[in-house]
């Protein structure tokens, strides 16, 4: 559809989306307004100028620090750029250049976007925002009422022709839900956080069931391999005594369990 040579158009809209994703990763979980106060530095409070905001090359020119006061600046911001800008320029050469596909290409750097968010936020606060998992449900949703529209995007449950955005959000609200009901049965305690059960529901709905099913079985495959090497790593002090705390709250109760789940199929 588009020739190789675009795809440097693809990768900079997605450093772009990348530099947007730091002020998300930043400010959603500290509840901050995303557009007030403008871009600025956290250590000096200095406004950013227009130098200071070519994603990737502001960060490289000014070695990793602030332009004005030298606080350093971690090499996160960096990262999710990068990190943006190579997953949409994946898919602008898998969807733009080879194929034709540019609604599908449209809904998946969308749903990677925000998946990127997601791994940061979880990863720094151990939480995932409702509204991040809202809006993957709703890009779900979305392109799946364009597949419908072109005559596509249906899947067959008992003679039924449903659309494939709410059986693959169905399944993965059932398949993470059942791994923190049997764990909570079996071994007495919380195994899944909410917040997991959500994003599973948004995935299914954006990969529809068979690539959502596929996608959660690398997701434990990966899962077990970094927690086998967390457990064979020396861990601190620290770790342990947040172990120790997590081990010794209530675990949620089953009622309160079959309600989440009930409340997360019905949106």
């Amino acid at each position: 559809m588009l020739p190789a040579v675009t795809l440097i158009f693809g990768f900079y809209f997605g450093a772009a989306f990348g530099s947007f994703l730091n002020v998300v990763i930043y400010r959603l979980p500290r509840g901050m307004s995303l557009n007030h106060p403008p871009s600025h530095c956290p250590s000096c409070d200095n406004r950013l100028g227009v130098a200071d905001l070519f994603p990737l090359f502001s960060f490289l020119f000014a070695g990793a620090k602030c332009r004005y006061c030298k606080a350093p600046i971690g090499w996160r911001y960096f990262f999710v750029e990068l990190l943006t800008a190579t997953i949409w320029a994946a898919f602008w050469y898998q969807k733009l250049v080879v194929g034709s596909d540019p609604a599908r290409f449209v809904a998946m750097a969308a749903f990677a976007t925000v998946l990127v968010a997601c791994i940061f936020i979880d990863l720094y606060h151990y939480i995932i925002p409702d509204s991040l998992n809202a809006i993957l449900l709703l890009i779900g949703f979305l392109f799946n009422a364009w597949l419908i529209a072109r005559g596509q995007g249906l899947t067959q449950v008992g003679g039924w022709a449903v659309p494939s955005s709410i059986v693959g959000a169905l399944v993965g609200v059932l398949v993470l839900w059942a791994i923190a009901f049997l764990g909570r049965v079996l071994f007495r305690k919380d195994a899944m956080g909410h917040g997991d059960i959500k994003l599973a529901r948004g995935i299914g709905a954006v990969l529809f069931p068979a690539l959502a099913l596929m996608s959660f079985g690398v997701a434990v495959v990966v899962g077990a391999v970094f927690g086998a090497l967390q457990l064979i790593g020396r861990r601190s002090p620290e770790e342990e005594d947040i172990e120790h705390d997590m081990a010794e709250e209530e675990p949620e109760s089953i009622v309160s369990l079959f309600k989440a789940g009930l409340g997360y199929v019905l949106l």
